[in-house]
């Protein structure tokens, strides 16, 4: 007698679109690529040049070096090209660097150096600067760094928009972090234009577009299954952020992981609908692979939900802008 092989429990799988990488992040990584090409190894990154591990553990691979300061790179590698990270960094770093006359190349987002622009147009024209962001985190460092230590005050919370006394008469200029929870950014938002009906707000939206895509696309799928992953890592904002919006959002089970080896199998136990999406520096390999882990235990139909077209990309530094048409060849 031969045993009947079991069946696979369905499941239905519900993949937001836009998800992963952003213009920002896909410009960083080449940066990287293309002056490893350029330049040979190795290349120099401060910071993890995004926040993901699978990424930055490749780009080692390719003879990338990652440092936290200028500092740690030795003396005799200091004509090796350093590389800052995507986040942006504060104006002392680039300065640090002339003085050790180190070559460097800018992966700063060019969402966030708008950010950086903003803060520097609001000093110059006498205005106290506040800054809606977390603490500790890179883009904010970079942020706050663009001006004098003390001149931009940090607002993490609807309770600091409360509790905030201006430090002066001078008017008064709010910008944000780039990957906020669009929701949570508009509450406070909210109290400080309720507290100082005249705070002047960003020309244009500082939360990026991709950050924005991403939070509506959880915002349309969460509530429709009983399950949500975000793949990114846990010192991700805009990974984190997409959790919260998914929880928020009616998904009660709604977990952020890094890879398919870190899924929790008895947390998607009777689980008939699941809904997938990555943060803005998650690669859909990893995105492919927890579809592909799905598969071997459920029978499972994918069906992508487009929510926004995505088209934006953003010029290489300079430096490597001749480095664009052999990469093409090579990879055509």
């Amino acid at each position: 007698m031969t045993e009947t092989k079991q069946e696979k429990q369905p499941l239905s799988l519900q993949l937001c679109a836009p998800r992963g990488f952003c213009a920002g992040v896909d410009r960083a990584i080449q940066i990287v690529e293309l002056a490893l090409t350029k330049y040979g190894r190795p290349v120099y990154v401060r910071h993890e040049i995004v926040h993901n591990k699978f990424v930055v553990d490749g780009l080692k691979a390719k003879g990338a070096v990652f440092v936290e300061e200028l500092e740690e790179i030795p003396a005799e590698h200091s004509d090796r090209p350093v590389i800052f990270s995507a986040h942006g960094v504060p104006k002392s770093v680039p300065e640090d660097a002339q003085a050790r006359k180190m070559f460097y190349l800018d992966a700063t987002c060019p969402l966030v150096s708008k950010v950086h622009k903003e803060a520097e147009i609001h000093f110059r024209r006498d205005r106290e600067v506040l800054l809606i962001g977390h603490a500790g985190h890179p883009e904010v460092i970079g942020t706050m760094g663009q001006l004098p230590d003390g001149t931009v005050t940090l607002i993490e919370t609807e309770d600091d928009a409360h509790a905030y006394v201006p430090k002066s008469d001078r008017p008064l200029a709010y910008i944000t972090q780039t990957t906020l929870s669009v929701d949570d950014t508009a509450g406070i938002v909210a109290v400080l234009q309720q507290r100082f009906p005249d705070i002047v707000a960003p020309h244009k939206e500082d939360i990026c577009y991709a950050t924005t895509n991403r939070q509506e696309a959880v915002k349309h799928v969460a509530p429709k299954v009983d399950a949500m992953i975000v793949v990114g890592a846990p010192n991700s904002s805009n990974s984190q952020r997409l959790r919260e919006v998914a929880e928020r959002s009616g998904c009660k089970i709604s977990v952020l992981i890094q890879r398919a080896s870190d899924i929790q199998w008895q947390d998607f136990e009777g689980v008939r609908t699941l809904g997938l999406t990555a943060g803005a520096s998650a690669p859909e390999t990893l995105v492919e692979e927890i579809i592909t882990a799905f598969a071997e235990r459920f029978d499972v139909t994918v069906e992508t939900v487009h929510t926004a077209e995505e088209t934006i990309s953003f010029n290489l530094p300079r430096e490597l802008r001749d480095m664009i048409a052999p990469a093409q060849a090579a990879t055509g």
